[in-house]
């Protein structure tokens, strides 16, 4: 960053600060994670001075020999990486490549069925106060009572009581896998078009660790971060009869240039996500989310459904007697860093929260196992316990600080 703190140093400062904060932190938010260096060259390259309106060789503007390739390059590798018969790369977020598919299929008014955000939804799956819940007549269907897991007969019945135009799949905050053979039976015995929105799981997808949606949904969204563990944006699938619909969605539907340095960033993350490497890294970050959340689980700690399948879960603090809301500042204050979350038929507003959700795929990007898992609930558990003490605190901090040492996180990056 050596150009930065020359010409601005108000910013140098900025960004060496959060690059100590990521250092010395435990990162345990779900839907975050670090990148490799790789990726951050590629955002940072020349590519984003391109302005490239349109698709690989039917721009708007001259000059795209270059990231005409690149982004055919990333096409070809998200194709082939999740075995779909089109893929349209230049979403910018994938709350945007949400909003395409929608436009695809739907007109205004038309009726969607979807998870309710309380039991793990997103968003952009019909809160009010989205575009989709704005746009769409919503209906939501949630988790049993009992099991906190889906319960694919309500799903059914729901469907037939509503009939929606469109079944949405995905979440935010759902801890087991889902079934989307079962979710494309549903939609069927509807009429309506199956749309799966895996922005979490896509890198488990793409590991083989969870069941894919390709073969099964019309459509099928992700963010290239997260568990994929590339730069920040979105990318779209669908079958070849929807291709042309989702691309015009796109562009110029609701976008304008593709930001084309972020396009080369997401195909060097295909083809990171391709690799053995790659699985074998997506097998300890579910095996580290079980591990931590059965560890919290004996420090007595309840655990939504029982567990996790995925590389997140939810932890219900009510036996603990504090909010989700305080639990985040209070780990903040130790070095671990969460966010709070509603649990399902959580009776708190979401301002505040009965839950936090925890992930491990940033801490498993550090290399850190098993041992360290049963390290950060002891944290975990120890902060809670003596959140009226700011000296315990800082004595835990101390110790978090101590272990992230140990996994050293861009070590090849300067700070001041």
């Amino acid at each position: 960053m050596k150009h930065i703190e020359k010409i601005d140093p108000q910013v140098y400062r900025i960004l060496s600060d959060e690059l100590l904060r990521e250092q010395k932190n435990l990162e345990l938010i779900a839907s975050e994670n670090f990148t490799s260096l790789a990726v951050l060259e590629a955002q940072g390259s020349v590519m984003t001075n391109k302005y490239a309106e349109g698709y690989p060789k039917a721009r708007w503007y001259g000059g795209c020999l270059y990231v005409d390739e690149v982004e055919r390059l990333a096409i070809e590798r998200a194709k082939k990486l999740f075995g779909a018969e089109h893929a349209n790369v230049q979403a910018h977020s994938g709350t945007q490549a949400n909003m395409a598919v929608y436009f695809a299929c739907l007109k205004a008014g038309d009726k969607i069925l979807a998870l309710d955000l309380a039991c793990g939804g997103h968003l952009s799956h019909g809160h009010p106060h989205s575009f989709s819940g704005q746009f769409y007549k919503v209906f939501t269907y949630g988790v049993d009572k009992k099991t906190e897991c889906l319960d694919y007969d309500e799903i059914l019945f729901l469907a037939k009581k509503h009939k929606p135009r469109l079944i949405l799949a995905g979440a935010s905050a759902y801890p087991r896998k889902m079934d989307f053979k079962k979710f494309r039976q549903i939609c069927d015995k509807v009429g309506a078009y199956l749309f799966v929105d895996m922005a979490h799981i896509a890198g488990l997808v793409a590991a083989g660790l969870h069941p894919s949606p390709v073969p099964y949904a019309d459509f099928v969204t992700s963010t290239t971060h997260k568990t994929l563990r590339g730069p920040r944006g979105g990318f779209i699938l669908c079958k070849k009869e929807f291709a042309k619909k989702i691309d015009l969605e796109i562009f110029p539907g609701i976008q304008g240039g593709p930001l084309m340095h972020v396009i080369a960033a997401k195909a060097i993350a295909f083809k990171e996500a391709a690799t053995r490497a790659f699985r074998i890294y997506q097998e300890r970050v579910v095996e580290n989310a079980r591990v931590l959340s059965a560890a919290l689980e004996e420090s007595g700690f309840r655990i939504v459904s029982g567990g996790t399948d995925t590389h997140l879960f939810l932890v219900d603090l009510r036996p603990k007697g504090i909010s989700g809301k305080e639990a985040s500042d209070v780990l903040e204050q130790a070095g671990i860093t969460v966010n709070k979350n509603l649990i399902p038929f959580d009776e708190r507003p979401p301002a505040v929260t009965s839950g936090i959700r925890l992930g491990t795929p940033a801490v498993t990007t550090r290399g850190m196992r098993e041992k360290e898992m049963r390290k950060i609930a002891q944290f975990i558990h120890l902060a809670i316990e003596n959140r009226y003490h700011p000296e315990k605190l800082s004595a835990i901090k101390k110790e978090v600080l101590a272990l992230t040492k140990k996994f050293p996180l861009y070590p090849e990056l300067r700070s001041r």
